[in-house]
């Protein structure tokens, strides 16, 4: 492209970044290129300076400047994306069945525990690149507004529009979503109902991604809980609300009140396993059961996803009570 070139806000588009916006359309861009020619006022919305995260109306004029190593993009032509990883029939169908919530705007799924939401380092696999099986009849490819770890199964939201991805972006910020999660601890958390308002930070070191406590540096964080039931002193059925979004912000928390959860030898080391034979899954039992948040169009979306297979044995071992339909946090309101 070796003219200024002008294009206008279509109503898709509404609301999205400026910054996502030339993604979108110029992903050979590189962020430090992009923020050069906002400063030196190259490029503008409406004839005005912008910053990267101005947010776009319809109808809005942008002014792209001549960019001659980036090839021209038509405003109608699909999005440049790196190439996509095949996904077999089986894992097509497999992913297509753990739909929960389906309409024109939003998706849920039930993402199962070991899938990764992105790529990364040692990634074979991620939902991410595999979302093209999840785009049936809509024009645009579903978009991720929020993240699972990659041990963690359940309610997973993913946007089927750019306006809708917006949206619920913002619901996420705001803490409008409600996320409750189910986890089985090792120990029964003391007192049995609680807040847990602990700044986390990446913890330094080669042993991969993992965060710590942190209270000079760390990110503020806050997690209510509450034990739904308990076996003895042995271990807890427990209800999770995080009231913010941090990485491993659950397993964090529960290992640093002395109760981690079952399975997180990530955190907890051998401590994270129950002593003696119990024949139960050595995976993290930690599952997203329920979101509640508003619809990009109004009203609400309420999903609950079942318990994953690898959980089962643990409610079955313990007798913990699998048909909880009321909200443990409802108080808190």
């Amino acid at each position: 492209m070796n003219k200024v070139e002008t294009r206008i806000v279509t109503q898709d588009e509404a609301e999205m970044r400026l910054d996502r916006w030339f993604k979108r359309y110029f992903p050979l861009l590189g962020h430090g290129a992009l923020q050069k020619l906002l400063r030196t006022g190259q490029v503008r919305v409406d004839g005005k300076r912008a910053e990267s995260n101005t947010r776009l109306a319809a109808g809005q004029s942008i002014r792209i400047p001549p960019m001659p190593d980036i090839p021209p993009e038509m405003p109608d032509a699909p999005p440049r994306t790196p190439p996509k990883p095949a996904v077999s029939e089986k894992d097509a169908a497999e992913l297509r069945s753990r739909i929960l919530y389906r309409d024109d705007d939003v998706i849920v799924l039930d993402k199962p525990a070991g899938l990764a939401t992105q790529g990364g380092t040692g990634q074979s696999k991620n939902l991410d690149a595999m979302l093209d099986v999840l785009r049936f009849d809509a024009a645009e490819r579903p978009r991720l507004v929020h993240r699972l770890d990659k041990d963690t199964s359940g309610c997973l939201v993913l946007a089927r529009t750019a306006a809708a991805a917006t949206k619920l972006t913002a619901a996420f910020r705001s803490r409008d979503a409600r996320k409750i999660y189910w986890a089985v601890t090792v120990g029964v958390p003391k007192p049995h109902k609680g807040r847990i308002d602990l700044p986390v930070a990446k913890e330094a070191g080669t042993r991969g991604e993992r965060m710590a406590v942190d209270e000079e540096e760390g990110q503020s964080a806050l997690t209510y809980y509450t034990v739904v039931e308990h076996a003895h002193k042995r271990a807890a059925f427990v209800a999770l609300w995080p009231r913010t979004g941090r990485t491993h912000q659950l397993r964090v928390h529960m290992d640093a009140i002395g109760t981690p959860i079952l399975g997180d030898g990530k955190y907890a080391g051998q401590g994270a396993f129950l002593p003696g034979d119990t024949g139960l899954p050595r995976q993290l039992h930690l599952h997203a059961r329920r979101i509640v948040m508003p619809h990009p169009r109004g009203g609400a979306i309420d999903v609950t996803a079942p318990l994953p297979k690898h959980m089962q044995p643990a409610w079955d071992y313990f007798g913990f009570d699998d048909n909880l339909r009321e909200d443990p946090f409802a108080e808190l309101d």
